[in-house]
């Protein structure tokens, strides 16, 4: 066989039964290979939407995602994924075609060095040589990407590798001596960490999207030691949003309780998180009363990067909790958790209603159509605080958003690939009028394979996000956010593609609008015409603290402190 067809067999092998991907002139040969393949292609109008899907593949399956894509141009359009995966802890495996070896070098039609760009955002990445190695290369990337902390690893392939004669084995066992990721937690640790909590007055259990896997082990440790939990962006679902012990998201748009539920622990147990700075703020003033510290995770560079760690746990989340379930005791927390109730009740997330249509009551109007059971994915900028805010999700791998890159128009692409990993679950993509037109030829892939998906629109006609800075802390210069005046019409859109198009302007027309989408049998795209100046709170500005949370917008400006 060709090292084209060692490749699909290679990825059979692995279990891999849906791919993502563009074809092009260098890797063709595996596009023909794949005409005869057993594996699932999904075509995709532009790589990024194709990295984009494969992400939310592996994040709503829990398996490793799969993209491929042609050299130059189509591998360098999958940077951005690469990089959102990497900050996002993904198992993502990418296969870019290259020019021919002996024109490697020579600024080739269509090349670029794609594994020298690719190697910062990426946890491996290979460029093959020898047609034979094919199977061993596959097989390493899998395991790079799916152990440890998962990542992206990426595939780079020649043309004349792939059209070259394989005469190897498949039968390969990865040797990898430098790579042995812990997944264990030390016992001795682990009984530190239950000394702490056991010893605490104020505890907060923090969960992050490491945790995602281990939801159960999760649930009952919580529920054994009555610990309030928080998960932050990433692990929204890992602990259910309708538990009486979660209050809510930390950091920058997180609730009053959550973040001073933080600012006032005395001991604080992170689980499979990394203390991003939208979570921290100014490090040196986060959790100031906090003399202990847990942290449990299976990257060991990222214990201690950034807040000090007193009691250090490198291991998988699911194991460490397993192994601290044996010895989780009832925490004596009354008075902590009055002191909870008062901040949750006093402050919970709310708007205030105006005549026009909002966000945040679109976003609820869903939650409560649908009892919460649907796969949440988002663009990002307001909108995307607004879901995760009033659209609590109560299962894992639910809720499906750019964390760490922050990567605008990820939202439709990301339903795409939630919906191929879960065909039979309810899919909704609430996006923003910019975040939306990045990727919005997607909507091709929607068409192309009947992928019932729910596309959200909450249309204010700005850069939501940015303009909520720009008044807040750029004496209201609002530079390049506007985007009215040249929006297009999202339902006619919608329809010039063959998908159904919905249009809500007005508060009374809301419920209807929710009904016609979600009693549409394919997808559809839903413009909802939402308050212009809406701004996302509670907010703690960049920098500072969980002190320096402003309450509502500084017209109606309620400033608490901690």
């Amino acid at each position: 066989m060709k090292g084209a067809e060692a490749l699909l067999r290679a990825l059979e092998r692995e279990g891999v039964e849906v791919v993502f991907g563009h074809p092009g002139g260098a890797i063709m040969p595996v596009y023909d290979a794949l005409y005869d393949s057993r594996i699932r292609h999904i075509l995709v109008r532009h790589e990024q939407g194709g990295v984009h899907a494969a992400t939310a593949y592996a994040r709503a399956s829990g398996r490793v995602g799969v993209v491929m894509a042609t050299s130059g141009p189509g591998a360098l359009n999958l940077v951005t994924g690469l990089a959102d995966a990497l900050m996002d802890s993904t198992p993502l495996v990418a296969i870019t075609g290259n020019v021919p070896r002996a024109l490697i070098g020579t600024d080739a039609f269509q090349e670029a060095d794609v594994t020298g760009v690719t190697m910062p955002i990426t946890k491996h990445n290979y460029l093959v040589q020898d047609v034979n190695d094919l199977p061993r290369v596959v097989r390493e990337a899998f395991h790079i990407a799916a152990t440890g902390r998962p990542g992206p690893v990426l595939i780079d392939i020649p043309k004349d590798v792939q059209l070259a004669e394989f005469t190897g084995s498949f039968e390969v066992v990865p040797d990898l001596p430098g790579y042995k990721p812990t997944t264990k937690g030390h016992p001795k640790q682990i009984e530190r960490a239950l000394d702490a909590l056991e010893k605490a007055e104020r505890p907060v259990l923090m969960v992050g999207g490491g945790a995602q896997h281990a939801h159960g082990e999760l649930l009952a440790f919580a529920e054994r030691t009555g610990l309030p939990v928080i998960t932050t962006l990433m692990g929204l679902g890992a602990f259910p949003g309708n538990h009486p012990l979660w209050l809510g998201m930390p950091g920058m748009h997180g609730t009053v309780a959550a973040n001073r539920a933080l600012h006032h622990a005395d001991v604080i147990l992170a689980v499979g998180l990394r203390f991003d700075d939208r979570v921290t703020g100014k490090v040196a003033r986060f959790a100031p009363h906090a003399h202990t510290i847990i942290h449990v995770d299976i990257d060991p560079a990222e214990i201690g990067k950034l807040v000090r760690t007193h009691v250090p746990i490198v291991g998988d989340s699911r194991l460490v909790l397993r192994e601290m379930l044996k010895g989780a005791k009832p925490l004596r927390l009354a008075a902590w958790w009055r002191e909870l109730e008062e901040w949750r009740t006093r402050h919970p997330l709310r708007w205030r209603p105006k005549p026009h249509l909002q966000s945040q009551e679109v976003i609820r109007a869903f939650h409560e159509a649908t009892g919460g059971r649907a796969i949440v994915t988002t663009g990002v900028g307001q909108h995307q605080m607004f879901a995760a805010q009033f659209f609590p999700v109560t299962r894992p791998r639910s809720f499906l958003t750019s964390g760490g890159l922050g990567t605008m128009g990820v939202g439709l692409p990301f339903a795409i690939g939630a919906k191929v990993a879960r065909p039979e679950e309810l899919v909704i993509d609430f996006d923003g009028d910019g975040s939306f037109q990045m990727t919005l030829q997607e909507l091709a892939t929607l068409v192309k394979y009947r992928l019932d998906v729910k596309v959200v629109i909450l249309n204010n006609g700005y850069l939501g996000m940015v303009r909520q800075w720009q008044d807040l802390f750029h004496a209201r210069r609002y530079s390049e956010v506007y985007l009215a005046d040249s929006n297009p019409d999202f339902a006619k859109l919608a329809e010039a593609y063959g998908v159904q198009g919905v249009k809500v302007e007005r508060k009374e027309d809301l419920m209807r609008g929710v009904e016609a989408v979600l009693a549409a049998s394919g997808p559809v795209v839903a413009e909802f015409k939402v308050y212009q100046e809406e701004g996302v709170f509670p907010m703690i500005p960049a920098g500072g603290a969980a002190e320096d949370m402003i309450i509502e917008h500084p017209a109606e400006r309620e400033e608490v402190g901690a």
